[in-house]
């Protein structure tokens, strides 16, 4: 045998005799220490002050590795473990079997505290574990583990303590002082030395594991190896498999109790392998007559039954026990019925804020997203990865939305996103490409979409929370999507053009390169004519764009190329240049110069002007966001910035949108249309509040990943909730919050959450406000779909309003209720035509509810008190006008809301909206598809006011709250035109000045005034659809008399009009029979 051959030889052996070592080693390890479950003791304690404040970041639950791997963290960092053994007792027997001496052991580790107890055998088995260890260590066994173990240990002390070797038989009682001092003895010992401390034995010996010590966890509770059987989950839908006892199957798992919830890890590898929730309907039972397993544990959430299974009963009554105490103790909260059925408490003294439309919204959620550290959880109906959340774009992609994610991704924060998954067929909204443009962009960001609409069967209903939680501790809570046409702020612009143009006076501010500084002649964004300098300015509030225009005449600008300019000087490859509008090129070439003027920006310095300039392209307001003036070493650049880029100017009535993976490029002409305004409201809550926000969105994204068979491997993790017990400790707080008692609320059900029993605490919530409101309710809503003849539509919302009115009426009291909804569901469909079938099915329902019919409010109402009833009740809409490209346009504001406020103390408001084959996107609507709980999932919550200021309430003193109030102040100054003119007083919204004077009166005239200069729809003149026809045939005094139209506009103030009841009253607007709306269930609508 050549030497080659036998040295091939030899490695082959020695590889064999490695991998043979290897397992024995690996079989040793892996002894299984049986204990009797009833032995294990635990009382955790309140840490003391003085100790260091040493912890493991929360972050590392998302880092669990295998029980057996060398280089895990278990204990805190440089803090160490003390044992001492407390008591010892002794189970005497008549019978010949040997007593038993049970050792009470408290171990302390930083600020947790708790007890195991262990019999001295268990020392023994803990004691030859660590032998066999000790000997195996020393053997250089080529494995990755085994040799990392070595290189750890190899300046070690290697003695270990002794343990005592008498039997337990042979001590008298007196020596039993001496025995708990020679066990507390080596326990210190062994706690002292890393090489056996960090061992898999010892951790098991302990009862500790990598999630032990993470303080966002809570208290230690109580752990240990045990067999769980599968299945149990309650997964709607045909999901048959696992449910027969026939699919059953057993695995060893390591079971951890927490205060809110429990889980189970797989050993080998680390992974959390599922999470039960504690809630009202934890129960805990034992014996076989319950489990059908002998020595068998039962426990029942909403969610899942879940079967565990003991090597005795005696260990199944002490787990049992155990497990249930502990929750009792540590998780009471969870397991009681709350206020309106919530599965969330009140959380007293929460610090809560409220927002009136996205920009100061976005802007939050922004900042928000900039301070998180370990996770942001993201759930909403659409969502645009692409928009932008600050806005007027002056820093180029800083604060775009899919920026910002992947720079806190490569950060380490962790990122989780559910969306809706639409039916395609039925809605735009490509929530695919969403997840695949999302899913790219970093690993640590992990998209799900649910329903699967087949192996579910949910075809009708819909996902609407819109959430974004930071770290579990600051919950952003409404209505508003992160995604196209949301942003908006209280002027509600209708056009969006741009304009930038070369001044040759004025101070200097920035500077491009030199290369850059050619002479520039004059510079815009499209080619027009010089106005006419004598025709009147138009300095309405409303008047967005602010630019002194001649109505129908032309401005005459000088072209000019900006890219090649920049291409000439090399700058057209800054980011900041190709961050925005990339895909300009599907516009018409003179109108595409625009999106390169917002790439320059962060090369140039926004500065306010001290006066217009000659041309008057400035305005007044500064607060504006328009680039003020860019320096080229010429002159200046002065016009203003456009806010919604491509996709995000919309107009969604007049044509949906198409194309969303081209996110920059535009679908509507914004040169001859006009955008839809969009009014929402939105909260933000801290500390415990957002701890019940962030428990739900765990509760959907753990149910979700059992229930789809593609979000199983690990890379999709479960998620596990914050305690309580760290909630006050805020890391970023919102600015401008205020204290306020909160709660959450929510519509769910198995389909949408996976819960045994549907939660329509929303619905609950609304009725009991108006019931037990004394003053007024002013509720702002994307849908007003009520008024239950329990056949169609089941909420009781519509009749709490009437009977509280007629109430009122009764008892000759001062009572006003506001209504303020669109003028037309946002519904894409042509209303000078009538409108589409799911736009017109809509409006039945809505006028239904208000004043068609005996069952509707005015119904109700009349069959009482006559014309009184408008003394009590305003229905309204919003609407308001501009000027684009020289002509006057109109167009409706579209109210996303989801808001109720009662008696300036109480605030609801709501997350979630109605959807149906052509549905817009919104939050917690007024029908039966939010308030029902079975159908849409939707979140809410309901704040009540704890500080209070000095006011008034029907002519009297009167305490209101801070933030309801501020709330309601706001709505009214934006709607009524407020803003800057504080002298008109809305701070009684109870008297008759206000509710007649202001409120009636300027919803009255704007309506009068929209219908003399637009002729709008919906109108009071047409009542059917021969009307319609010759209603939009008149002639219109925005064409006829520009001039004398502009004159009636400038009476306008706000936005506020009156809701017109007549429109279409004579005809039928259910859809007709052989249309595809038709076909629908009835529910879709309602």
């Amino acid at each position: 045998m050549s030497l080659k051959t036998e040295s091939r030889v030899n490695t082959s052996a020695l590889q064999k005799i490695a991998a043979d070592m290897s397992n024995i080693i690996e079989n040793l390890d892996t002894r299984e220490l049986h204990f009797e479950g009833e032995e294990v003791e635990y009382d955790v304690s309140p840490s003391d002050p003085k100790i260091q404040e040493v912890y493991i970041p929360f972050s590392a639950v998302y880092n669990t590795q295998g029980f057996k791997e060398p280089n895990i963290q278990t204990y805190l960092s440089g803090c160490p473990i003390k044992a001492q053994v407390l008591e010892v007792e002794r189970f005497t027997s008549t019978t010949r079997v040997p007593s038993i001496n049970l050792y009470t052991i408290e171990l302390t580790h930083g600020e947790f505290k708790w007890q195991v107890k262990r019999k001295f055998k268990h020392f023994q088995e803990f004691h030859r574990e660590l032998l066999k260890y000790k000997a195996f260590i020393r053997i250089p066994i080529p494995t990755r583990r085994h040799t990392f173990r070595r290189q750890n240990v190899r300046e070690e002390p290697r003695e270990m303590p002794s343990l005592p070797r008498s039997s337990e038989n042979m001590i008298r009682e007196e020596q039993f002082l001496g025995r708990r001092k020679q066990l507390e003895d080596y326990l210190t010992k062994i706690l002292k030395m890393p090489m056996y401390r960090n061992y898999h034995a010892t951790t098991e010996f302990l009862d500790i594991s990598q999630l032990s010590f993470i303080r966002d966890l809570g208290p230690k509770g109580i752990e240990g190896m045990i067999m769980k059987r599968s299945g149990g989950h309650r997964i709607p839908g045909l999901n048959c498999c696992g449910q027969g006892r026939a699919c059953y199957r057993w695995s060893k798992r390591w079971l951890i109790v927490k205060d809110s919830f429990l889980l189970y890890m797989k050993p080998d590898s680390g992974a959390i392998a599922f999470v039960l929730l504690v809630d009202k309907e934890f129960k805990i039972k034992v014996g076989k007559k319950e489990t059908e397993t002998k020595y068998g544990i039962r426990i029942d959430n909403l969610s899942r039954t879940l079967i565990l299974k003991c090597n005795s009963y005696r260990h199944a009554r002490w787990w049992g026990g155990a497990i249930e105490e502990f929750i009792q103790k540590h998780g009471t909260n969870f397991l009681k019925d709350h206020r309106f059925g919530s599965y969330a408490a009140i959380q007293e003294n929460a610090l809560a804020k409220w927002y009136v439309n996205a920009k100061g919204y976005f802007e939050d959620v922004a900042n928000a997203m900039e301070e998180a550290n370990e996770e942001i959880f993201i759930t909403d109906w659409w969502l645009s990865p692409e928009i932008f959340l600050k806005r007027p774009v002056v820093e180029g992609n800083r604060w775009r939305l899919d920026c910002i994610l992947k720079r806190k991704a490569q950060q380490g924060v962790r990122i989780f996103i559910m969306l809706y998954k639409e039916v395609e067929l039925a809605l735009g909204i490509n929530s695919e490409y969403t997840k695949r443009t999302l899913m790219r962009l970093h690993p640590n960001i992990k998209v799900m979409r649910h329903p699967d609409h087949v192996s579910s069967t949910v075809y009708l209903w819909a996902h609407h929370e819109k959430l974004v939680i930071i770290d579990q501790s600051v919950a952003f809570v409404g209505g508003i999507d992160l995604a196209y046409g949301r942003w908006d702020d209280n002027e509600h612009r209708l056009t969006d053009v741009g304009s930038v143009k070369r001044v040759t006076s004025g101070p200097s501010l920035g500077s491009l390169p030199p290369a850059a500084t050619e002479s520039m002649e004059s510079l815009s964004l499209k080619d027009k004519n010089e106005p006419d300098q004598n025709l009147p300015i138009r300095n309405s509030v409303d008047d967005v764009d602010s630019k002194p225009k001649g109505i129908g005449k032309p401005r005459k600008f000088s072209k000019f190329s900006l890219y090649r300019q920049l291409h000439r000087h090399h700058l057209h490859n800054a980011d900041s240049i190709s961050s925005i509008d990339s895909t300009s090129s599907c516009f018409n070439h003179y109108r595409s110069h625009h999106n390169l003027i917002h790439g320059l920006k962060p090369h140039f310095k926004l500065f306010r002007p001290s006066s217009e300039s000659e041309q008057g392209l400035t305005r007044p307001n500064a607060d504006t966001g328009s680039i003020r003036s860019l320096q080229t070493g010429v002159g200046e650049l002065h016009g203003e910035t456009r806010f919604w880029h491509g996709k995000d100017y919309c107009n969604f009535v007049f044509k949906d949108w198409v194309q969303l993976d081209k996110p920059f490029a535009d679908f509507i002409d914004r040169y001859s249309m006009p955008r839809m305004p969009w009014h929402d409201i939105a909260s933000a809550v801290h500390g415990k509040a957002a701890r019940d926000v962030a428990r739900h969105f765990i509760q959907r994204w753990n149910f979700t990943k059992i229930m789809k068979s593609k979000y199983r491997s690990l890379s999709y993790p479960f998620l596990l909730p914050k305690s309580q017990t760290t909630a006050h400790e805020l890391r970023y707080q919102v600015p401008g919050s205020v204290h306020a008692n909160v709660q959450l609320l929510r519509s769910a059900a198995d389909w949408s959450a996976g819960i045994k029993y549907h939660e329509e605490s929303i619905h609950a919530a609304y009725v009991h406000v108006i019931e037990n409101s004394r003053h007024y309710i002013y509720i702002e809503n994307q849908f007003f779909i009520s008024c239950a003849d329990d056949k169609v539509v089941f909420n009781k919302i519509g009749d709490a309003i009437a009977q509280r009115i007629l109430k009122a009426h009764r008892e000759n009291q001062k009572y006003r209720v506001y209504v303020v909804i669109p003028l037309l569901p946002g519904f894409e469909g042509d209303i000078s035509t009538g409108g589409g079938n799911a736009l017109q099915a809509i409006m039945h329902f809505n006028y239904r509810t208000m004043c068609r019919g005996e069952n509707s409010i005015l119904g109700q109402l009349k069959a009482e008190l006559g014309n009184q009833w408008i003394n009590y009740i305003s229905f309204c809409g919003l609407r308001t006008h501009a000027e684009l490209e020289g002509n006057l346009v109109t167009e409706l504001i579209y109210v996303h809301s989801k808001l109720l406020i009662a008696d300036d103390n109480t605030v609801i408001i709501d997350l979630k909206l109605y959807k149906s084959r052509n549905q817009k996107d919104g939050s917690a609507n007024i029908n039966d598809r939010s308030m029902l709980g079975k159908r849409d999932s939707e979140m809410a919550v309901i704040v009540q006011d704890t500080e209070t200021v000095p006011s008034l309430m029907g002519g009297e003193k009167y305490q209101a709250g801070r933030f309801a109030q501020g709330l309601r102040l706001q709505c009214f100054r934006v709607v009524l035109g407020y803003l800057d003119d504080p002298s008109e007083d809305i701070q009684d919204p109870v008297s008759d000045k206000f509710f007649k004077e202001v409120w009636v009166s300027t919803a009255a005239r704007n309506a009068t005034i929209y219908d003399k200069v637009f002729r709008c729809l919906p109108n009071d003149e047409v009542h059917n659809l021969i009307q319609l026809r010759d209603f939009i045939n008149k002639p219109v005094l925005a064409k006829e008399d520009p001039i004398r139209a502009e004159e009636e506009l400038k009476k306008i103030r706000g936005f506020l009009v009156q809701f017109p009841f007549y429109f279409l009253s004579e005809e039928s607007l259910l859809p007709s029979v052989g249309t595809k709306e038709a076909i629908v269930p009835m529910e879709v609508w309602t």
